[in-house]
């Protein structure tokens, strides 16, 4: 189902290192406008780093399709901060009729999509042994299954974009390093990484770019509801920046892989983590 926003953007605070609030504007005075008449396909934009993702990419001149699946109300509060800018669409990405239902309704009603952004993700926190078959199935399928079919779901469209098309898939630090008891989500984002370099070889040909960005320790939700306060500081310790990164952080990067700036760059992964892992 989709729902067309109208509205003025507000204003959205930007947390500072420690997570205290400072003032930003969701689209700053004098922020160029270089993706001005790109429609971008955000998945998982309700909250945290798609929210950014969403916010920044519109203060750029993207028209924004941003989907979601559960939260309604955290979905609407997204998209006021967007403004008319903003397309709400809301499907399941690991469900493959859906995502090809949502994608033909998308390039029927904007006349295309130019750049997708893979966000949508959950987090399962299980080690091994204690792992539940429901939840290693619908972390793949999320995470993994859900990139690829709206890859599968946008590629032609992408392909015929002008100036080319553009894929940024979201994975993250632990695809790349592992971490003990997130086995399903760090193979989940690991296997991002391998459609990355795959997708990006597959179609350079047809002027489309393939990247992944991938954060380290970003003050979301997510990451609040799974570390101790201990934990935390330990994780703090191994930040050669010594601070946490924030959704914003992310949204810069992807804001660069999106636009005109980044036309040479294909197959790589832009780390976001205050030197986590270098």
């Amino acid at each position: 189902m989709s729902d067309k926003l109208d509205g003025n953007p507000e204003r959205v605070p930007k947390p500072s290192r420690d997570g205290t609030p400072r003032a930003a504007l969701a689209r700053p005075a004098g922020c160029p406008r270089e993706l001005q008449g790109k429609v971008a396909v955000v998945t998982g934009a309700s909250r945290g780093i798609g929210r950014a993702i969403a916010v920044a990419l519109a203060g750029h001149g993207a028209r924004v399709v941003m989907t979601y699946l559960h939260n309604q109300q955290a979905a609407a509060e997204a998209a006021a901060a967007v403004g008319s800018a903003g397309l709400l669409m809301r499907f399941d990405v690991a469900d493959p009729e859906a995502v090809n239902r949502a994608f033909k309704q998308i390039v029927a009603g904007e006349g295309g999509v130019h750049i997708l952004v893979n966000n949508a993700g959950l987090a399962v926190n299980a080690l091994t042994l204690g792992a539940k078959d429901a939840d290693w199935q619908r972390a793949l399928a999320v995470n993994l299954g859900g990139t690829f079919n709206c890859t599968r779901a946008a590629l032609r469209s992408l392909m015929h974009a002008p100036g080319g098309g553009r894929i940024i898939n979201i994975a993250s630090v632990v695809g790349e390093t592992g971490s003990a008891g997130q086995g399903p989500y760090a193979a989940a984002k690991a296997g991002l990484l391998g459609l990355t370099k795959t997708w990006a070889r597959e179609y350079a040909s047809r002027g489309v770019t393939v990247n992944a960005v991938s954060p380290g320790f970003i003050e979301t939700d997510m990451t609040a509801a799974g570390l101790t306060p201990e934990r935390r500081a330990e994780v703090l310790r191994a930040i050669p920046l010594g601070c946490v990164g924030t959704p914003e952080d992310v949204a810069a990067a992807v804001v660069y892989l999106a636009g005109p700036g980044a036309a040479y760059v294909t197959g790589q992964v832009l780390r976001v983590n205050g030197g986590l892992l270098m």
